[in-house]
């Protein structure tokens, strides 16, 4: 059995991996793919995590969080492209998607009008730009809803057989 640590400011990797209070060669050991030696370098920030490593400790801890944080604060592509979201609760998440679909509602007619045109001009621009803002808010709850989802299956208190696509 290996000694707790007591580093201070331990990375998300470190502390998703004590959460499932796995020593770093019982992580390894079930990662297989991923050395005791490698943990403690992410870990201790000495070398940077491949994605594949991220996609291992992420089943590995049944913790999906780390993917996006991955793609958020270290992946120069998804530092760019890719929102960060957050871990929160099944009715927060729902709360915000129908409060997001509720304001959307009233900005689809003007989405109409600033579109059928295809184009958008000067005067539409300011509007556009609002209602692009409340379809990412969206998004990101919907990303948090998937994020969600895939924690409770890594957990074991869903059926990924039961979400799978037909």
């Amino acid at each position: 059995m290996g000694k707790k640590s007591v580093k201070e400011n331990k990375n998300v990797y470190q502390l998703s991996r004590e959460r499932m209070e796995y020593t770093r060669d019982k992580a390894s050991e079930i990662m297989e793919c991923v050395s005791a030696d490698r943990i403690e370098k992410i870990e201790n920030e000495r070398t940077l995590p491949h994605p594949e490593d991220i996609i291992a400790m992420s089943k590995c801890y049944k913790d999906a969080s780390l993917c996006n944080y991955y793609c958020t604060h270290e992946c120069p592509i998804g530092m760019e492209h890719v929102p960060e979201i957050k871990l929160k609760d099944l009715t927060q998440i729902t709360l915000e998607i129908l409060s997001g679909l509720n304001t959307l509602d009233n900005e689809k007619n003007r989405l109409i009008d600033i579109t059928a045109d295809s184009k958008i001009t000067d005067d539409e621009v300011e509007d556009f730009k609002n209602i692009q803002s409340k379809l990412e808010d969206i998004s990101r709850s919907v990303d948090s809803l998937k994020m969600w989802l895939n924690n409770q299956i890594m957990n074991g208190k869903l059926d990924e057989r039961d979400f799978k696509k037909a």
